[in-house]
């Protein structure tokens, strides 16, 4: 989030060129000031059957960039104001732009922060406008930095923070995101709203506890197409670093769509070991997830799980299955080959939970049914990730991921093909 960045350090100092772009003082005292910012990204993609041969898209290769400025404006202590700009364009691809490739210019951040109380570490503030937001793991909300255009709401919070606890309430809209030039379109209901916290166990780790709301006019599931009010409760105890590393998360869901009632849930184990002084320091780690799918199709009521908004490449960089209706098994691995390179590697099995649900996008969009199989299997993903830091400005990624089909693809797809997908990333960020 490059509004959490505070450059108000460089105040006493002796500045380069690039310090003075990120303070520069509006007044004698140095108590206002604006600090700008940006990013410049390039990324080649080459898919070889993103649809498992579904639609016969077959080889299908493309360039993504993403561009952004932003400027931090701080009158004192206590007001400040973040605006940014962000570009994102898609060239090449078969299948056109979604939503998530390409919007050409639009204000993807702008809001004003005020300090309404302040006393040694313990600090409440509110936010208003346009804002990204992210918590937790990405599971259920994130900006998703993974596609091309990142995800932003328009609103409001108020957060306290302390040295052990933090808690947001929130209240957003989602906008409706369009290709062009700030075209996007305002909603008119609250899509958003919530509370997450976050408490710091000394010596044990960090406990979050959240409730999520959201109102949908058309959600869409093998169920059907309707309105959909969706209350989600949920905890997460994790740890990193120091050894032991753990993550586990589960929560539930209730709630109306259209005149059914909803109940839905997901349980998350990932559990590792970090080799903090060993040669590459080397992590491990093997995580189980079990994502709720829908009992019986067409009988008014749902059972499957909505991950909301979660981030791009939940279950590995690039996957083609997402986060609903699934039971997955996933180890993986990450290797330090020099300081500036960390390798990971990767490998996804997964299950249809439901027999009578389908299986859905990275996004949690529908993709295609399942009741018609009684095959559980879709398939397993093999990944392998590079991602070299060249500098304190400039990173470059690499990821080769192969999705071997299961028995339930190949039973609904005539002809089902495997998935193989390559990526090349380079950004720079200033």
């Amino acid at each position: 989030m490059r509004y959490d960045e505070n450059y108000e350090y460089l105040k006493d100092s002796s500045r380069s060129i690039y310090e003075k772009v990120k303070y520069t003082p509006l007044n004698k005292s140095g108590s206002t000031y604006i600090s700008f910012g940006g990013e410049a990204r390039g990324e080649f993609v080459d898919f070889n059957n993103e649809d498992w041969g579904r639609f016969n898209v077959g080889h299908n290769n493309f360039f993504l960039q993403r561009y952004d400025v932003h400027a931090d404006v701080h009158f004192g202590p206590k007001f400040r104001v973040f605006a940014q700009l962000r570009s994102a364009f898609q060239n090449g691809s078969k299948t056109g732009s979604s939503p998530v490739d390409e919007d050409h210019l639009n204000i993807q951040n702008l809001f004003a922060d005020v300090v309404l109380y302040k006393k040694e570490d313990k600090v409440l503030q509110t936010r208003l406008g346009r804002q990204e937001i992210n918590y937790g793991s990405g599971r259920l909300i994130s900006v998703g930095e993974g596609p091309n255009a990142r995800l932003y709401f328009t609103g409001g919070k108020v957060w306290y923070t302390s040295a052990r606890l933090s808690v947001d309430v929130f209240a957003m809209m989602q906008d409706t995101v369009n290709p062009g030039t700030f075209d996007n379109k305002a909603s008119k209901q609250l899509n958003l709203w919530g509370v997450y916290s976050k408490l710091i166990i000394p010596k044990s780790g960090n406990l979050d506890m959240y409730y999520i709301g959201i109102n949908k006019k058309l959600s869409r599931f093998e169920e059907g197409t309707a309105k959909e009010v969706r209350h989600t409760v949920g905890a997460r105890l994790w740890k990193n670093g120091g050894g032991f590393i753990y993550n586990l998360e589960a929560a539930y869901q209730f709630g109306t769509f259209g005149s059914g009632n909803i109940s839905a849930w997901t349980a998350s184990v990932d559990l590792g070991y970090s080799f903090e002084n060993t040669k590459f320091k080397p992590t491990i780690n093997l995580r189980n997830d079990y994502i709720s799918g829908d009992k019986r199709a067409g009988d008014g009521s749902l059972q499957t799980f909505n991950p909301l908004y979660p981030r791009g490449g939940y279950l590995g960089f690039s996957p083609q299955t997402g986060p609903v209706n699934l039971i997955d098994i996933h180890p993986y691995g990450t290797l330090d080959l020099l300081p500036n390179l960390k390798f990971q590697a990767d490998v996804v099995l997964n299950w249809r939970y439901s027999l009578n649900d389908g299986v859905y996008r990275p996004s949690g969009g529908f993709n295609m049914p399942g009741s018609s199989s009684r095959k559980r299997f879709i398939g397993t993903s093999y990944l392998a990730n590079l991602a070299y830091t060249v500098n304190n400005y400039t990173s470059l990624v690499s990821g080769l991921q192969y999705f071997k089909t299961g028995g339930f693809l190949n039973d609904v797809i005539p002809n089902s093909k495997n998935g193989l997908f390559f990526n090349l990333q380079l950004s720079f960020m200033f």
